[in-house]
């Protein structure tokens, strides 16, 4: 009798320890990859396009996926960590709540982006970096580097999904009850699944290591969340990363209570990328090489943010070096510090400053100046474009004429100088933003906050649609290859 009790109790030990192995607990780490094979893991469509190297997971070859495969586990709420390195102009991804699929890109679930200098293939221009949420929230700026590790993670709760790069977080995403997707991406939204890994193409080569997932508990604070946005600008600008248009304001300053902190939690949150910009020159607290350089290591410097510099006045050449300048993503500047007729130096926004006795002498000097500012200083865009004094606002499609507009937007043209649009001040006109778009010209949206209100882009969204404006004709500071051509050219003068 003893003996069969104790067989029992054996039995039993073993069950539940069996029950143990293939069911994770949750708050528990489980590793995916121990660095020795890939026994767990399932590859479709090019097998050889996954291997192991010095204990390192490869993704390298034809495209393929290798999909999670090593128990039953149905991942719902979860945290994944990954170590990922990328060697350069690789392309790769992570996919979650998804399934093991023959041919093809991943139909269900979501992918996380790896990508750090992968700019496309054949036709197909590819802007977004690591740490997007593909397609749903995208990321244009690079924050971490090829041939160094990085750490990604990945957390579902519920209806929100955050990513972290190196503990930054990147995305911060509440799917709504209807979200906005394409015909071919009906499937990427929130339900269960298993893990795949990304072999992008035969040119891509993508290291991954200490892969590991804790589930978390199938009930949550964020289980009916609503998103951060109305439904109707959620939805518009879900619509915008869908499309892969790139969302960006480029003029952002930290003023009022805006911090940096503050900037980035509203950035992940709304899916807008900021580039926050430096006011330097004359009469400005930052006005030497210096203070410049001490302003982005104490305040920007490893930070997710394309740094910009807003060059004030005409003197900003002769004050700052091409070095120095050359720190910044991108420099932008405007004729709202003006020289009138007699010399006199005015801020255009301050109306105790602006005297005007002849309406059109003011508007062929300011667009002389103008069009000197585009010829002359070495810029990547020119902001608060077009801004009248308050005494002439009113008169703005009147005194922006044809012929002026011809100027402006022909040394657009030949000096590749992008074209702000304005979301606070809601200018150039339409007119003017479809004259530069038939010439090429590239443009930004910039909000030029004065406190912690960035708004929403309202007038650059409205621009958007009634100017047809593309991916194509944005302006990005990843790209911005003629910015070290400028500046050199500056240094030789």
């Amino acid at each position: 009798m003893k003996k069969l009790e104790l067989t029992a109790i054996a039995l039993l030990v073993i069950f539940f320890s069996n029950c143990q192995t293939s069911n994770q607990k949750e708050d528990q780490w489980n590793t995916l990859f121990d660095g020795t094979s890939l026994d767990g893991w399932q590859a479709a469509e090019n097998e050889g396009s996954f291997y192991i190297e010095d204990s390192l997971l490869v993704c390298h070859g034809p495209r393929a996926h290798l999909f999670y495969q090593g128990n039953e586990e149905n991942y719902k709420n979860f945290e994944l960590s990954a170590d990922v390195m990328t060697k350069p102009g690789a392309n790769s991804g992570i996919y979650f709540h998804t399934a093991f699929q023959e041919k093809g890109w991943p139909a269900k679930g979501y992918e996380v982006q790896v990508n750090n200098s992968h700019k496309g293939t054949h036709e197909y221009r590819e802007l977004k970096k690591t740490g997007s949420l593909y397609a749903v929230r995208n990321l244009y700026n690079t924050f971490t580097n090829d041939n160094e590790w990085f750490n990604l993670k990945i957390k579902v709760e519920g209806k929100r999904v955050t990513v972290q790069v190196n503990d930054q977080m990147m995305v911060d995403y509440i799917e709504p009850a209807n979200p906005v997707r394409n015909d071919n991406q009906q499937e990427r939204i929130l339900s269960s699944g298993t893990f795949a890994l990304q072999s992008h193409d035969p040119e891509s080569k993508v290291y991954y290591k200490n892969i590991k997932v804790k589930k978390l508990p199938d009930n949550t604070d964020y289980d009916n969340a609503e998103p951060y946005l109305d439904e109707e600008l959620n939805s518009a600008i879900s619509h915008l990363h869908n499309i892969g248009f790139p969302l960006m304001d480029l003029h952002v300053h930290l003023k009022g209570d805006l911090t940096l902190e503050k900037a980035l939690d509203l950035s992940r949150k709304n899916g807008i990328n900021y580039g926050i910009a430096i006011n330097s020159g004359l009469d400005f607290p930052i006005n030497t090489d210096e203070k410049l350089r001490n302003h982005i290591q104490e305040n920007l410097e490893d930070h997710p943010v394309f740094k910009a510099m807003q060059a004030e006045g005409r003197e900003w050449t002769e004050i700052f070096s091409p070095e120095a300048i050359s720190v910044f993503d991108y420099v932008f500047t405007d004729a709202m510090t003006f020289n009138d007729l007699q010399g006199n130096r005015m801020h255009l926004w301050m109306p105790e400053e602006v005297h005007i006795t002849n309406k059109q002498l003011f508007m062929d000097a300011l667009t002389d100046t103008i069009v000197n500012i585009i010829k002359t200083e070495p810029i990547d865009v020119y902001a608060n474009a077009t801004y009248l004094p308050d005494t002439l606002a009113s008169e703005y499609n009147e005194l922006w004429t044809q012929e002026r507009m011809e100027k402006i937007t022909d040394e657009l043209a030949a000096h590749n100088v992008a074209f702000e649009i304005s979301a606070r001040y809601k200018i150039p006109n339409p007119a003017f933003i479809k004259m530069a778009k038939a010439k090429g010209v590239k443009f930004t949206f910039g909000t030029n906050n004065t406190d912690s209100n960035l708004g929403n882009l309202a007038y650059c969204l409205e621009m958007i649609e009634e100017c047809k404006l593309v991916t194509e004709d944005m302006f990005i500071p990843e790209e911005n290859r003629d910015f070290r051509k400028k500046t050199e050219a500056m240094a030789t003068k």
